[in-house]
C-alpha cells in the first residue's frame, strides 16, 4: 500500500512493481543534444538491468531529434512485441519558438501514440532553459530521468498485466 494508506477491506488496488519478469522493452533515443540523451540512455539502461530485464530483451533506436521520437514510437508499438516503451530526448530552450513546437509535438506525439495503441510509453524527454539544467538531470545533482523513465515503463508494463483486460 503506497504512502501508508488505508483504502478499506473492499478496495481492489493494483500497482506495477519495478520488477521485470519477461518483459521486453523498447527505448527510443534522440540524437539531438547527445552529450544528454546517451546520459539518459545509460541511466535507462542501467535501470532496466537493475529491474532484471536481460540485454536480449532491450532493444535501443536512435532517432534524429524529438519531433522523430513519436514516429518511432509509433512503429515500435504497432510491429508488437514491446511491453513498454521508453522515449529519451533533450530539448533545450533557444532563442526563437521552435523549442516550444518541439517540446510541445513530442510530448502530444508521444502521449496519443501510447493512447492509440495501448503500449505504456514513458516519456523521458528534458525540456530546460540551459545546458546546465540538462546535466544535473541526466546523472547530475538531480539524479537521472533516464533512469526514472525507464523503472516507470517498467511499472506501467506490469499495472498494464494486472489490470483487467479491455473489452
Amino acid at each position: 500500500m503506497p504512502g501508508g494508506y488505508t483504502w478499506g477491506a473492499m478496495v481492489t488496488e493494483f500497482q506495477g512493481s519495478r520488477e521485470a519478469e519477461n518483459l521486453r522493452v523498447g527505448v527510443i533515443a534522440s540524437r539531438f543534444n547527445e552529450f544528454i540523451t546517451a546520459r539518459l540512455l545509460s541511466g535507462a539502461l542501467e535501470a532496466l538491468r537493475a529491474c532484471g530485464i536481460p540485454d536480449k530483451d532491450i532493444v535501443v533506436a536512435w532517432v534524429p531529434g524529438a519531433l522523430e521520437l513519436p514516429q518511432a514510437a509509433s512503429r515500435m508499438a504497432k510491429g508488437g512485441g514491446w511491453d513498454a516503451l521508453v522515449a529519451l530526448g533533450c530539448v533545450i530552450r533557444g532563442e526563437t519558438y521552435h523549442f516550444n513546437v518541439v517540446a510541445d509535438c513530442a510530448a502530444q506525439g508521444i502521449n496519443a501514440v501510447a493512447r492509440e495503441t495501448g503500449v505504456p510509453i514513458a516519456f523521458g524527454v528534458l525540456t530546460v532553459d540551459n545546458a546546465e539544467q540538462a546535466v544535473a538531470r541526466a546523472g547530475g545533482a538531480l539524479g537521472n530521468r533516464g533512469a526514472d523513465t525507464a523503472e516507470a515503463a517498467v511499472q506501467m508494463a506490469n499495472l498494464f498485466r494486472e489490470l483487467p483486460p479491455l473489452p
